[in-house]
């Protein structure tokens, strides 16, 4: 639904820096509407009745802790959007000054696409399309891998060294800051993760969140845009990887407020989409599992956090009742697959 004031974006100062910063860009009054399935900055879909943009802020209530994620996110799909072939938003601009909208916000084009978040929502492209879409999604993250950082300007972007192990300690300190139960298993994958580090290779820009529905596919089924970038840095590729993996294997949990795509027919297995990254970017996928076994801890993690704050009433959601339940089926997983590189 359009709205003249949705919550955090006043429309008037909105309309007020853009013909001040871009004048002419704006033709006439402007209307706007919340985009859900935002992660945590909210966004916007804003438009004067003929042309269209999306807005990018930090959640209400948040405005200094999360003010450098928007200069970070406008300065990648503008270093991508200008020097690369990953299918980016145009960047419209970025401000800064919190008494504009009270807080850091960017503009960017609007792109039309879907993103799809389950394998139900997939059913009625049919099995020849979804496979299209699916492997057009391990096309564009080679094509992201392959980005000369320092080329686009993006070489300080973020600090390879130690990689992983930065990663796994704090994750590790995310789950400490979530304890309010017993969770078999979990310690015992943090420490499994730590003993099988592996070596990284050549690092490149990784997305952090690399997945179908952070993703626009078009009515050719071809990807127009890569969007949600807040996790975005310098480190190892095979991260995006082993999430990607994670995120195309079947779960069977019916009701669930998590699921993957993996069950739409034409689906490729997680394999498939494995081997298409090796061919395609040359590089050593062989310890895919561990990548991969991280992820299943890493959302572990994540939903723990959720279930936690939702114990305590500080936050509500749907399905966040049965949260709690999901983040044991995450650990096994990641047992599981981190059992099968060692066997392996």
């Amino acid at each position: 639904m359009s709205s003249d004031h949705p919550p955090g974006l006043d429309l008037d100062q909105l309309r007020g820096h853009l013909d001040r910063e871009r004048p002419g860009l704006v033709g006439g009054p402007l209307t706007a509407r919340l985009i859900e399935g935002g992660r945590s900055n909210l966004t916007y879909a804003v438009t004067d009745g003929h042309a269209r943009w999306v807005v990018r802020r930090p959640p209400l209530g948040h405005v200094l802790a999360t003010a450098h994620d928007m200069k970070r996110e406008h300065r990648v799909i503008s270093a991508l959007h200008r020097g690369t072939e990953v299918p980016v938003p145009a960047p419209v601009l970025l401000c800064e000054d919190v008494d504009v909208l009270g807080a850091p916000f960017y503009v960017m084009d609007f792109v039309d696409g879907t993103p799809y978040r389950t394998a139900e929502e997939l059913a009625p492209l049919g099995a020849e399309r979804t496979r299209a879409a699916v492997s057009g999604l391990v096309d564009t993250l080679v094509d992201l891998h392959s980005v000369d950082a320092e080329a686009v300007g993006l070489g300080d972007f973020g600090r390879p060294e130690g990689f992983l192990d930065r990663q796994l300690r704090r994750w590790g300190k995310q789950l400490d800051a979530s304890r309010g139960r017993d969770l078999a298993g979990i310690d015992e994958l943090h420490a499994a993760l730590g003993r099988q580090l592996p070596v990284s290779p050549a690092p490149t820009v990784v997305h952090g969140d690399y997945r179908l529905d952070n993703v626009l596919i078009g009515d050719d089924d071809q990807i127009k845009a890569v969007l949600d970038w807040e996790m975005s840095t310098l480190g190892d590729p095979l991260t995006d990887l082993g999430l990607l993996v994670m995120y195309s294997t079947r779960l069977e949990l019916p009701g669930s407020p998590i699921s993957t795509t993996a069950g739409a027919a034409g689906h490729p297995r997680a394999a498939e989409l494995v081997e298409r990254y090796a061919a395609r970017s040359g590089r050593d996928v062989s310890a895919v599992a561990w990548y991969t076994a991280f992820a299943w801890f890493k959302l572990a993690v994540i939903l723990e956090g959720i279930h936690y704050r939702y114990t305590l009433g500080q936050t509500v959601g749907a399905g966040f009742d049965r949260i709690g339940e999901l983040v044991p089926v995450f650990i096994e997983h990641g047992l599981t697959t981190l059992q099968g590189r060692q066997e392996g």
